[in-house]
């Protein structure tokens, strides 16, 4: 496997500089004491295209050779990914072309053809976009851009905890949504290289627990196509990614969906920001495990912001 380095990280964040936000951390004395714990919340819903994605797509983006860009770049994602991919191809000026499966949230694939990208429908299911996505890539011959299983998009990722240690100093721990490991891989390799005492633990729903399960049996299960609000956390862990679950998470922590949408309204209600399920499932995660965190300084990553605000989880019935 082509493992990324902390110097990765450290590249990507020299390359992207000019093309991310360095986004805010807020603190909320309310969560501080829900949690019994000193919790800084890392803003990545206020990033290009609304989520943490814009760190690994822009990496990969600008890392391309030119013979690479004018072939364009392709991906398969829920979301997010592809609105970053979109986001990044954009300002490099090439073509992007995303994989979607059916039952993506129309807000998104409305703007991945905002940002310029052609969208590819197919059935619900890893095994399906990536088959699709295999035909894309014969047609056009664009570079592949995995949404976690790439060692570019991985140090990109990485920035986001890269900047959180910096800003912030000692930690204890990081907390961040884990679904096919990209960010969580990116949070490990920063804290190797920046300050190996911080823990990091992934944030998983129940409802879409193959990493947690992938721990506990010692071997990667890859899960298709499981039900869970936090949409962006559907995805399976891939060879690179379970590398870092594996090795370096200290622990992959659940959280029930009604949690979840308990800790995404309270988001909403107290820190008065927008973020998306899949955001609120790392909150959900330390809330669920209070006695874990008790006393400690916690960076919690908000992966994104890029919610349907026609279909909010407590509007459901």
């Amino acid at each position: 496997m082509d493992l990324p380095a902390y110097d990765d990280v450290r590249r990507a964040h020299a390359r992207i500089a000019g093309h991310i936000h360095r986004t805010p951390i807020l603190t909320s004395s309310f969560f501080d004491g829900l949690a019994g714990a000193s919790l800084f919340f890392k803003c990545e819903n206020f990033q290009k295209a609304g989520a943490f994605k814009a760190r690994g797509a822009a990496n990969a983006v600008f890392g391309l050779n030119e013979a690479q860009a004018r072939a364009g770049v392709a991906t398969h994602s829920s979301g997010n990914h592809a609105q970053a991919l979109c986001y990044a191809a954009a300002k490099r000026g090439i073509a992007v072309t995303v994989v979607m499966p059916e039952t993506a949230l129309e807000a998104k694939k409305a703007a991945v053809r905002g940002y310029g990208g052609t969208v590819v429908e197919c059935a619900p299911g890893m095994a399906a976009r990536e088959a699709a996505l295999a035909r894309v890539v014969a047609e056009t011959g664009a570079e592949v851009v995995h949404p976690y299983n790439d060692a570019r998009v991985i140090a990109g990722q990485g920035t986001c905890a890269k900047e959180i240690i910096e800003d912030l100093g000692a930690l204890d721990a990081i907390v961040a949504p884990i679904g096919g490991g990209g960010l969580i891989s990116g949070c490990c390799l920063a804290a190797s290289g920046l300050a190996p005492d911080i823990k990091v633990y992934a944030a998983e729903p129940s409802n879409a627990d193959d990493a947690c399960r992938s721990r506990k049996a010692g071997r990667l299960i890859v899960e298709d196509a499981p039900q869970t609000v936090a949409d962006g956390l559907r995805a399976s862990l891939k060879a690179l990614t379970w590398h870092f679950v594996s090795t370096g998470v200290e622990d992959v922590l659940l959280a029930e969906e009604d949690e979840i949408v308990a800790a995404m309204r309270l988001i909403w209600e107290r820190m008065k920001i927008v973020v998306e399920p899949s955001s609120a499932v790392a909150l959900a995660a330390i809330l669920a495990n209070r006695p874990l965190f008790s006393g400690r300084r916690v960076g919690v990553i908000l992966t994104g912001g890029n919610v349907d605000l026609h279909s909010l989880p407590w509007m459901a019935g």
